[in-house]
């Protein structure tokens, strides 16, 4: 069992893991019978596919240990929210010998309560092993559901040795010639949340808004310990989290300081609060 639940944490993209690449794989059957017993909301058919002997590991946000009756209700419980679709990005899956199998996937839930459509995102690995001819899941960890999706690649957004005021200064002479104002966004290759606002930056609900209004400037914070004197020049308390946002005018004021760490915690963030940040923000029309 020790091994199946390494083969998790190997697989298992969360704050301080990432994948180094989206993979394009052939789909594992097992996994698919999984996810239609989610999406039809059907405990007993879930029930099924997990190990009783031993039985199932299974841990949730926060690395806590989680009982498959609270599992079950959890996946089963989807259908009663207004589940119609579930999708899976998988990231990274391998065959641990003839008789294991470890995936890391992102799920998109999409549910509907009346008109309105939401799509939430979850972050999850899982160990199959073939008992007695039949694949059995073994060992489970996944995420809360976030409404934001989580980065399945980790991208060099804070790259070394590149001189963050004339990033600025180039960035603020874009927004001049395009009639647009400068995010710059202090934060570290580190950062989970960075990441996750990154990804938000580029999904089709915000992109277009971002795209329209602002020229975006990463500062690399180091560990607390690089661009600090940028930080202070736009009065942003970088011990208060990142990543944080500073808003210029395309002449260099300032018209926003984040001051109390309002995109420290990205993940837990929904889209429309990014895109009501960003209209408060942007030049009038």
């Amino acid at each position: 069992m020790r091994r199946m639940l390494l083969a998790v944490s190997v697989f298992f993209i969360v704050a301080t893991a990432f994948a180094q690449r989206a993979v394009t794989s052939s789909v594992f059957a097992p996994f698919e019978t999984w996810r239609a017993a989610v999406l039809a909301g059907d405990s007993t058919a879930l029930s099924a596919l997990y190990a009783q002997s031993p039985p199932a590991e299974i841990v949730g946000p926060g690395r806590t240990r989680i009982s498959l009756p609270d599992e079950l209700a959890f996946w089963s419980g989807w259908k009663s929210e207004g589940l119609i679709g579930l999708s899976a990005q998988i990231a990274q899956q391998a065959d641990q010998g003839p008789d294991m199998h470890a995936l890391a996937v992102q799920l998109t839930l999409t549910t509907k309560n009346g008109a309105t459509l939401k799509k939430q995102f979850v972050a999850m690995a899982q160990t199959w092993v073939r008992q007695n001819g039949q694949w059995r899941l073994a060992g489970v960890q996944h995420s809360m559901a976030t409404r934001l999706r989580q980065p399945l690649e980790n991208k060099d957004l804070y790259p070394q040795g590149v001189d963050a005021a004339q990033e600025i200064a180039e960035a603020l002479r874009s927004a001049t010639a395009s009639h647009k104002r400068v995010l710059v966004v202090f934060g570290g290759n580190w950062c989970f949340d960075c990441h996750v606002l990154d990804e938000a930056f580029h999904s089709p609900e915000i992109a277009p808004t971002l795209n329209r209004s602002f020229v975006v400037v990463h500062v690399d914070i180091g560990r607390m310990d690089k661009n600090v004197d940028v930080a202070k020049k736009y009065d942003v308390p970088l011990e208060r989290g990142v990543p944080a946002i500073a808003v210029l005018d395309s002449d260099g004021k300032l018209l926003f300081s984040q001051r109390r760490g309002e995109f420290e915690a990205a993940r837990s963030m929904a889209p429309e609060d990014i895109l009501a940040f960003l209209n408060k923000w942007k030049r009038a029309a």
